[in-house]
């Protein structure tokens, strides 16, 4: 049997710097390095506390005193409906929304060939009964558009008014100013009902 002595992984370096010295320009290069990682390591930081300003101030923008914080999540099969299409009606690729929507004035559908998400006239609705909850009065206001539903970008893009919904509605008509003395033209409120069932928008405006 031959047995060879196993020589310690990883010292060619030293065992090298040992017999020849180190390369002329070594040190320096060194010190160089050193001195750029200081700059590396600040500008790292730097952008780590842009960061972390930046999520601050977005969380601050995106909070409000919501009425209703958690609404129970909305599933696929329940907002849409499948539709069969085709002549022997074997495509399924388009989706009928079963839940209220709001459609902009300037909106004009597609060619119901080509309609992938079909939003039906009759759960269509414009405006919404707001309720200011200082005044403890209910205007019936217009929708301007649809800010955010909690179910997720998709249904937000399409209008769908589900409850917990931000919606943003038209003010001008209640003579609500700023500090500056502007009115306010557009605020948000937040849908507190069924619209779907209940045939109407109701919402809690968020001041």
């Amino acid at each position: 049997m031959f047995f060879c002595e196993i020589q310690p992984q990883g010292d060619y370096i030293d065992l090298h710097r040992k017999r020849y010295g180190y390369r002329p320009d070594h040190f320096e290069r060194k010190r160089k390095k050193e001195a750029r990682l200081v700059h590396k390591r600040s500008e790292t930081a730097q952008k780590i506390l842009n960061n972390t300003i930046k999520q601050k101030r977005k969380e601050k923008a995106g909070k409000w005193e919501v009425p209703l914080p958690k609404v129970r999540p909305v599933a696929e099969d329940e907002m849409f409906k499948i539709l069969r299409s085709g002549k022997r009606k074997t495509k399924q690729w388009k989706r009928m929304v079963t839940k209220a929507t709001f459609v902009g004035p300037g909106f004009t559908r597609k060619p119901p060939k080509y309609e992938r998400f079909i939003r039906p006239s009759g759960l269509r609705f414009t405006k919404a009964r707001v309720t200011h909850p200082e005044l403890k009065a209910t205007f019936n206001l217009e929708i301007i558009g649809v800010k955010k539903n909690p179910n997720g970008q998709m249904y937000t893009s399409l209008g769908v008014l589900t409850k917990g919904t931000i919606i943003e509605v038209n003010v001008s008509e209640l003579g609500l100013v700023t500090p500056a003395g502007k009115v306010v033209w557009g605020k948000y409120a937040q849908v507190t009902n069924n619209p779907e069932n209940d045939g109407c928008v109701n919402a809690v405006l968020l001041v």
